[in-house]
């Protein structure tokens, strides 16, 4: 290998001098926590990042960068590519360490060897494939994880079966502890970029949202044919759509069906810059086993007892009150779907949630019991509850997309279903006795759409699965 290589980033993408780099960094780490707050998921297994200049993508960047600095990754796999066009296959730069101005970052060369010797991985001068996608990142991660190892790869064009061949050999490689990192921006958009789609006025910034986000919705399904099926479907032009797919494959074989997509921060260059002519999408996708999003017992209980009190402020004077937990920890601050359904004597009184989670649970529970007791347009207001009732409380991890019904599985995975603008969820719990079918529960799903039967069948239905975790008590 060749000596440390100095990135020519410095000085144009970010500051080059040491000072003022580190200013930039504290900078857009503490933004990225004033917008997406102090809740850190914990057990990252990887992430989409965007590359894009320090001052524009870092803050959303930051947002990731956060979740990795809790963590603290024994290495750091990067998945970029080279804009100018490189090799199919992946890229392995012939470096020992890169030099930026906050000194150097030693590259695994255990695991670059490991790499180069299957297919189709391959060592490559570094002067043929230095990009910012990876370059971009190492300030990011220097900040955040300092020391820490990388494995700087670029990929190429892949089709079906290279992919899976690299993915196969990096999931042997990835140890626990080890990060993946996908570097890409989302849509590019205006005429500088040749994409757009629809013209600019002040429908642009929804539209742009919308578009990527089912880009990103797409990335959450761990399938990389659904993924790059919807990039062909939209136009959507993401540019690191090789890096993420081949993060998408090598997930899948780490146990895809346990493994959850979070979106941890979205912006538009256009906001920054203020105006939409031209316009890159920047999003910080985390990848997390559906254990990271379960609560700790004290944060069940302060939920419980948060239900429970507003619930009894209800049932003992009508005052319609909503009580927050006491002393609520960072993960009620978290934005998660969460439903509360109410049962008295073995029979459903309400049953109310979100499954986007726009506020943050300790706000979310105790407004929920009050609908679920108030306001479920199946049963009349309860506005005297029964002496006895039962609380269940399920928190949702992100949703994550199906390719078909057939990847549904009951009992484990609650599901919501899309279809002719008619959307139904059901939570797991549901089959919760043996008479329960696959069939059974897709349909009646169905028809608390508003949908047909067997509409879970058609090609043209979205199908999306999520876990629950259940607690419950009684008032």
């Amino acid at each position: 290998m060749t000596t440390a290589h100095v990135t020519p980033f410095a000085g144009s993408w970010y500051p080059a001098r040491r000072a003022e780099l580190e200013t930039l960094l504290d900078t857009l780490f503490d933004a990225s926590l004033q917008r997406t707050g102090d809740d850190l998921l914990p057990h990252p297994l990887a992430f989409v990042v965007p590359h894009a200049g320090l001052v524009y993508s870092g803050t959303v960047a930051a947002a990731a960068y956060r979740n990795l600095q809790a963590a603290r990754p024994r290495r750091v796999f990067i998945l970029g590519f080279a804009h100018s066009g490189g090799r199919p296959g992946v890229s392995i730069p012939d470096v020992t360490a890169f030099q930026t101005p906050l000194g150097e970052v030693e590259v695994d060369s255990a695991a670059v060897r490991a790499l180069a010797a299957s297919v189709p991985f391959a060592m490559t001068p570094e002067g043929r494939v230095c990009d910012h996608s990876v370059e971009i990142q190492l300030p990011l991660l220097q900040r955040a994880v300092p020391g820490t190892p990388v494995v700087p790869l670029y990929v190429g064009p892949l089709d079906a079966r290279q992919r899976t061949a690299a993915a196969q050999a990096l999931a042997q490689i990835v140890q626990p502890g080890d990060v993946l990192l996908a570097s890409s921006d989302l849509t590019h958009y205006g005429r500088a970029f040749g994409y757009q789609p629809f013209p600019v006025d002040e429908d642009t910034p929804d539209r742009l949202r919308d578009l990527d986000y089912r880009a990103i919705e797409a990335a959450g399904s761990l399938d990389p044919k659904l993924f790059l099926a919807s990039l062909r479907d939209t136009g959507a032009t993401v540019c690191g759509y090789d890096p993420i797919a081949l993060l998408l494959a090598t997930l899948s074989l780490l146990g895809g069906e346990e493994i959850f997509q979070q979106t941890l921060d979205y912006q538009t260059s256009a906001e920054i810059a203020g105006g939409y002519e031209h316009s890159v999408s920047y999003g910080a996708l985390g990848y997390f086993r559906a254990d990271s999003f379960c609560l700790g017992p004290e944060d069940r209980q302060a939920l419980l007892a948060s239900a429970g009190e507003t619930l009894r402020r209800l049932r003992e004077t009508g005052q319609r009150a909503a009580i927050p937990p006491a002393g609520a920890g960072t993960a009620l601050r978290r934005r998660a779907g969460v439903f509360v359904s109410l049962h008295a004597d073995g029979e459903l009184l309400g049953c109310i949630g979100n499954f986007a989670g726009p506020q943050p649970l300790a706000e979310q529970v105790p407004e929920m019991a009050l609908a679920a007791a108030l306001d479920d347009p199946r049963f009349w207001p309860h506005t005297r509850l029964p002496a006895a009732l039962d609380v269940e409380i399920s928190v949702l991890t992100p949703m994550k997309r199906i390719r078909d019904w057939t990847a549904f599985h009951l009992g484990r995975d609650g599901v919501v279903m899309e279809a002719e603008d008619r959307r139904g969820l059901l939570l797991p719990q549901v089959a919760h006795s043996g008479s329960w079918t696959p069939a059974r529960f897709l349909d009646a799903l169905a028809q608390k759409a508003g949908l047909p039967p067997g509409a879970y069948r058609d090609p043209q239905t979205r199908l999306s699965v999520f876990r629950a975790q259940v607690f419950s008590t009684s008032v």
